[in-house]
């Protein structure tokens, strides 16, 4: 008999805190603790439930009908859906949104984690380089785009005006108006207002090295690049993946930035998936088809969020 208590105990502790709690809740026996925790939840879940599932949910409602946001709804079955998928610009503004969601992502997190490990090995002469990257961080996208504008516009913008003092006039380009320039021109400004979460989620992981290994290292002969490389890129790594999934969302929902500087163009040369519902949705009217679109945005962050859930799964195990 003890032997059967231990080994449900041991199942009990293996199955979680929540295993209890289930089982009490399905059962009918809540304790007085339960309802406790239940009553501290209740806010944050009917805020959830009102600023998530309900907006999700009628979302996807919207995507199955004919509506412009003034008129009678009507059921449209799959007809979005399939208009979506045979509609060029979408398609374009999917191309865009690849481009877009990969450049922003990868250079963000390559800044950011070649800062926080040239940092790990000189921290205080790097010290001013943390600050001024974070504190972009800081800054929303609103205040950065229109500061970007600033420094791309054609005639009086800085970087044109710096190209031309140093006799590189032939460089000088409307940055934004060019449809080969212009996505790589708002990569640039956003890029800037993101590189800062790498760099704290990498330095951070660095300074979580035990210092008596770094000292070992440094006893046994290796060199800053060796320690670099077989250190602290590797114990780094968790805090790369952290933010490359956390850019990898802010990517895909970006709005505020292509807005300020391109508005989605020139010609839909920075339009994303985003941007293509909103024009849709709000410009044209089509509520059913921009919900579609907003869908289909919708199962790429899934998808894009699997990869570290299994990491994360994987870790845990």
């Amino acid at each position: 008999m003890s032997v059967q208590h231990g080994s449900i105990l041991t199942s009990q502790t293996q199955a979680g805190p929540f295993a209890g709690l289930a089982t009490r809740l399905f059962g009918g026996n809540l304790r007085r603790a339960d309802w406790i925790a239940f009553a501290l939840l209740a806010p944050t879940l009917i805020f959830f439930s009102i600023g998530v599932l309900y907006p999700l949910f009628e979302t996807i409602r919207v995507s199955f009908l004919d509506w412009t946001g003034l008129s009678q709804p009507k059921p449209a079955g799959f007809s979005n859906y399939t208009k979506l998928f045979s509609d060029a610009n979408f398609w374009n503004a999917l191309r865009v949104t690849l481009t877009w969601t990969l450049a922003c992502t990868g250079i963000s997190v390559a800044i950011g984690w070649s800062v926080a490990l040239i940092s790990g090995l000189a921290p205080k002469q790097t010290a001013p380089f943390r600050v001024a990257i974070f504190a972009a961080y800081g800054i929303s996208e609103t205040a950065s785009g229109l500061m970007w504008l600033g420094i791309l516009q054609p005639d009086f913008g800085l970087l044109n005006g710096i190209l031309r003092l140093v006799g590189l006039e032939g460089w000088a380009s409307p940055w934004l108006g060019e449809p080969s320039t212009a996505i790589w021109g708002v990569v640039a400004a956003y890029v800037w207002t993101q590189a800062g979460l790498p760099l704290l989620t990498c330095y951070a992981a660095i300074q979580a090295i035990p210092k008596s290994q770094l000292e070992a290292a440094h006893m046994d002969g290796a060199s800053h690049f060796q320690i670099l490389r077989y250190i602290m890129a590797p114990l780094s790594l968790p805090g790369v993946r952290i933010a490359i999934f956390i850019n990898l969302l802010n990517s895909l929902k970006a709005f505020d930035m292509i807005h300020i500087l391109t508005a989605g163009g020139p010609i839909r040369a920075t339009e994303t998936v985003g941007y293509f519902m909103y024009q849709e949705s709000v410009i044209y009217f089509k509520q059913g088809y921009g919900a579609a679109s907003t869908v289909v945005l919708l199962l790429a962050v899934i998808v894009c969020s699997i990869p570290l859930i299994l990491d994360k799964a994987s870790e845990s195990k």
